[in-house]
């Protein structure tokens, strides 16, 4: 039977009415929120295409970072601006890197704030590709021994997780090797699979000073058009020993976070990256969207497609708004 028997609205009428039936709900602890490190002391300078995002000098992140812990944010992940880039990337590895440093005083001054780290190398060579640069080509098998020498590095700190977001063929099992034969075995990884050479990207690479001086990263990210490409790289990341999976940008790709969840059984998360941040919040700017409500939209609609927790420039404000 159908209308007037089945009355759709009236499980609507009401907020305690609309609560009671609601399918997915949001928590604090589902998000996951970025932060840029920089060299100095009381530095935050604000990203101008990211409004309310700053880099952050070490003292200024653990500020951050226990007010992220307040709210009950699930962790946070880092980016590091190194003071000096060069061809090897060898801020990414060093010990007393800007990451590594950041990650100390983080498991130092903030108890129980899960701490990811980003396993790239864009914002440490001074070309701003994710690898080892010969001629003009990436060089990928080169590129997994800085990847591996990066994490390791990143585990000696104190990091929870390392994430590889550089899109190199077998870097997570290079990674998987160096972590266990160096007494990392509990280590888990967190891999970018889904990572696309994506246009929302914009803004991110203002904020970790990570342009490509020349061409672009669409050799190594992933084609947008490519979905069947996409469950293949998750596959073979779980093969080499990914713990979790990213899909990433999340609101350009629900369907692959959906098929993700629906193929997969280990946790899913989703990248809610810096474009899609500032188009929200250019939108709310101008008077065109409240603020609030399309935050939540947007969260809740990456949940719903599948992801188990979202990487989001959002994480502080919306845990403010669940409490």
């Amino acid at each position: 039977m159908s209308f007037p028997v089945h009355r759709k609205r009236r499980l609507r009428v009401s907020e305690p009415m609309r609560r009671l039936v609601r399918e997915h709900h949001l928590e604090p602890s589902q998000f996951i929120l970025p932060l840029f490190t920089c060299p100095g002391e009381g530095v935050r300078k604000e990203i101008s295409s990211m409004p309310g995002v700053c880099q952050l000098s070490v003292d200024q992140l653990v500020a951050e970072c226990e007010s992220a812990r307040a709210l009950g944010v699930g962790g946070v992940i880092l980016f590091g601006i190194p003071e000096h880039k060069d061809e090897m990337a060898s801020g990414a590895y060093a010990d007393d890197g800007i990451t590594q440093l950041a990650v100390r005083a983080i498991k130092r001054e903030v108890k129980d704030l899960l701490v990811v780290t980003d396993v790239c190398n864009c914002e440490y060579t001074s070309h701003g590709h994710c690898g080892m640069v010969v001629g003009h080509e990436i060089d990928n098998d080169a590129t997994l021994e800085w990847l591996s020498k990066t994490a390791v590095s990143h585990a000696r700190a104190g990091a929870d997780i390392v994430a590889p977001s550089d899109m190199m063929d077998g870097r997570v099992g290079a990674m998987r090797a160096a972590l266990d034969a160096t007494g990392f075995k509990n280590t888990p990884i967190l891999a970018y699979a889904a990572k696309f050479a994506s246009v929302f990207y914009g803004p991110f690479r203002e904020a970790a000073e990570s342009t490509p001086q020349f061409g672009d990263r669409r050799s190594y990210q992933m084609d947008p058009a490519n979905g069947r490409e996409a469950q293949h790289e998750m596959e073979l990341d779980l093969e080499e020993g990914a713990d979790m999976l990213m899909v990433k940008p999340a609101l350009p790709y629900l369907d692959l976070i959906r098929m993700a969840r629906e193929k997969f059984p280990v946790p899913i998360g989703a990248y809610q990256v810096s474009g899609e941040y500032s188009m929200i919040m250019a939108a709310a700017q101008n008077g065109w969207l409240d603020l609030d409500r399309a935050m939540m939209e947007s969260l809740i609609s990456i949940r719903r497609a599948g992801a188990d927790f979202v990487l989001t420039y959002f994480a502080k404000d919306a845990a403010r708004a669940l409490a």
